[in-house]
């Protein structure tokens, strides 16, 4: 084996899923484009998605939390991205009130609880599997759905079955379902699931 191999090898890395999730939001979205965060969070996927659609596209951020809603304001604020982000202090379970009939490019979740907050706010079941059926069908052709699924805390796995059932029900005529994740690392690894609309 000559040296080049040997190199080439060792810059061989396998992406986390939430670095997974990131490159696929970068291929997916370009500038125009109008997305939608479906837990805001501490605001690092609001503000990763605003600087992918740029000036001339939108972005829905969703949040029940105050405490997510004003600290991913101030994370818009100071890049200065405002203009293309409305937050909206409601459940993600409320897409369709808010968007309408516009047509989405991509939505990102991440189930669980908000870090360094709260561990008995959790997504749950009925309004994330309400919020992913919604996002489905504003999605556009080639659209694509990211969640990250953490479900290492009370509920997580209940949510974590949930999701899993329903999307084995849907057509791989009309979607393409993956799961991407660590097999072999404890205490309940996160875990990326990635939807892309066909038609």
């Amino acid at each position: 084996m000559n040296k080049n191999m040997i190199q080439e090898r060792s810059d061989i890395m396998l992406l986390s899923p939430l670095r997974f999730c990131h490159q696929l939001l970068s291929d997916s979205i370009s500038y125009g484009d109008t997305v939608i965060d479906a837990t805001v969070g501490n605001g690092h996927d609001t503000v990763k998605l605003a600087q992918l659609v740029g000036k001339t596209g939108k972005v829905y951020g969703f949040d029940i939390q105050d405490s997510a809603i004003e600290e991913t304001k101030k994370k818009v604020l100071l890049t200065g991205l405002k203009d293309q982000v409305e937050l909206i202090h409601d459940g993600h379970e409320q897409i369709k009130n808010y968007i309408g009939t516009d047509a989405i490019q991509a939505v990102v979740f991440n189930l669980g609880y908000l870090p360094k907050s709260d561990k008995t706010i959790i997504t749950l079941p009925d309004t994330t599997l309400s919020a992913i059926e919604q996002s489905l069908d504003s999605l556009i052709p080639g659209g694509l759905v990211v969640i990250m699924v953490y479900y290492g805390h009370d509920g997580g796995q209940e949510e974590k079955n949930a999701v899993e059932s329903y999307l084995k029900t849907l057509p791989q005529e009309d979607y393409s379902v993956l799961r991407y994740g660590f097999m072999n690392q404890k205490n309940t690894p996160p875990f990326l699931i990635a939807i892309e609309k066909k038609r």
